[in-house]
Parts: structure tokens; C-alpha cells; sequence
């Protein structure tokens, strides 16, 4: 564990946290509670995870929320809760409520039809068994790729994707192992704004994630807000707070938990 922030203080930080009527604990999920893997159904979190997860969903006071780039559908049998926490799926384009309702952003017809140009030309390309599709974006992973077969497929995409979908309010981000089209707009620093802004007070927040994506969320941090980092080797980051999983990982949701708790 390492602060890297020196205006960030963690005892301070949970002193903070168990003082608060207004606690939110936003996790990303691949790379941060559960290790990458190419077959990506088999990506179940670090041993201990879930347990820590259901002890502090059982304890209430915490808005728990899932952040993750993945569909709704694929990550709800991955996580290993019986009850679930609410859930913000493709970066925020969909949403799962823990009163069960399902929320989806609802896109324009020239951006549905740039996805859809974009995942034809992909096929074409004959990445359809590398290709997903999404409620809201289309990504392409390489992850268990050659490198030199990784960077080809990354040049073309790069070079013939933007002006494929020029004009539809696309964007392509990197992430790791891939790339992704999607809706501007459409973040977890986006997910972060919005349920902060829909918390009352001054709410002690903490955001776990691994990725270039979740940079958006680590910017959107405020206040009392602390953005850590979960990775197993220390890169450029807007984050507080870096944590080797697992057991830092760990650590860090039994602190939590130990707070909320006294």
C-alpha cells in the first residue's frame, strides 16, 4: 500500500468514514475485485472478496455500486452475491437498482447506427470471435493475443474507426486489453457525478479501480472522496491510493467494514 496523495490521510480518511450518515464504496470489477482472464466467463473475484462484500451489504449504511464496463447480464453471475448491490454496467449505459428496476441509456439513431457500422467493418476484418457487443458501445479485446498480432489489430483499428463513425457521437477509448467505441458522455466518471449528486450531504466516498477507464472516476472524485488504485504494479494515476490485490484489496474492505461497524 502506498499513499499518493500526500494531502490524503487514511486513518483520517475512515475516521471520516465512521462519522458519516452518507457512505458510498464504488467498485470497478475485472482487474480490481477479480483477476483478468482471457476466457472472461471464468473471471471470479479474489478469494475472500465476495465474503467481505455480503458482510458490508449486510451491515447497511453503505451505498454499494458496482461500476464495471462489462454488460449487466455477464458480470450479475461472476460476482458471487446472493444479494445483490446496485449494479452500473457498460460504464454507466445500463443500471440495476437493488429495488430490481433496470435503467438502459437510450441512444440516438445515428449513434446506434455508427455501432452498428463499426461492429460490421470488425466483422469483416474477421475479429467477430474477439468482438462484443454491448447495450451502448462495441468493444474489441486482445487480451492472450501475440503482441505483434495485438499492435496490427490496433493500428487498423485507430487508423479506419474514427472516420467510420465520424458524425455519430462515438469516441474510442483504450482499456486494458482493448479498445472501445461508445457514447461521449457515457463514463464512470459520469456514474461517479451522478450518484454523488444524488446523495445528500457531504458523502465520504471511496472508488476501487484498476484501469485508464477508471480514470474518469478517480477525477470525479471530491471532498472526502478517495480514489484508489488496485493493480499489481504501480502506474501514472489521478488516484489517492494504490493497493496490490489480493490482500491489500482485502484489507481494505475489512477497514471498511470495521468502520461502519463501531
Amino acid at each position: 500500500m502506498k499513499i499518493l496523495n500526500p494531502e490524503k490521510d487514511l486513518s483520517t480518511f475512515f475516521d471520516f468514514l465512521k462519522k458519516s450518515q452518507n457512505r458510498a464504496l464504488l467498485l470497478d470489477y475485472d482487474g480490481t475485485l477479480a483477476p483478468f482472464r482471457v476466457e472472461r466467463d471464468k473471471a471470479l473475484p479474489y478469494p475472500g472478496v465476495a465474503e467481505a462484500l455480503k458482510r458490508i451489504i449486510q451491515n447497511g449504511g453503505t451505498r454499494l455500486v458496482l461500476i464495471s464496463g462489462r454488460r449487466l447480464d455477464e458480470l450479475i453471475p461472476l460476482v458471487g452475491l446472493e444479494r445483490l448491490p446496485e449494479i452500473w454496467g457498460s460504464h454507466g449505459g445500463e443500471k440495476l437498482l437493488t429495488n430490481g428496476k433496470y435503467h438502459r441509456a437510450v441512444l440516438s439513431k445515428e449513434t446506434a447506427r455508427g455501432l452498428d457500422a463499426a461492429a460490421g467493418w470488425m466483422g469483416e476484418m474477421g475479429w467477430s470471435g474477439r468482438l462484443e457487443r454491448k447495450p451502448s458501445s462495441v468493444a474489441l479485446h486482445w487480451r492472450g493475443m501475440r503482441p505483434e498480432k495485438m499492435e496490427e489489430m490496433r493500428a487498423r483499428v485507430l487508423e479506419h474507426l474514427p472516420h467510420l463513425v465520424e458524425g455519430t457521437g462515438l469516441s474510442l477509448h483504450e482499456f486494458d486489453g482493448g479498445l472501445e467505441l461508445r457514447p461521449r458522455g457515457i463514463t464512470k466518471g459520469k456514474a461517479v457525478e451522478t450518484i454523488l449528486a444524488e446523495m445528500q450531504g457531504d458523502t465520504v466516498c471511496a472508488y476501487l479501480g484498476d484501469d485508464l477507464t477508471d480514470e474518469d472516476a478517480f477525477r470525479a472524485l471530491k471532498g472526502r472522496s478517495l480514489g484508489v488504485l488496485v493493480r499489481e504494479e504501480l502506474r501514472e494515476t489521478r488516484a489517492d491510493l494504490w493497493l496490490q490485490p489480493p490482500k491489500e484489496l482485502l484489507d481494505f474492505l475489512r477497514r471498511w467494514q470495521a468502520a461502519i461497524s463501531s
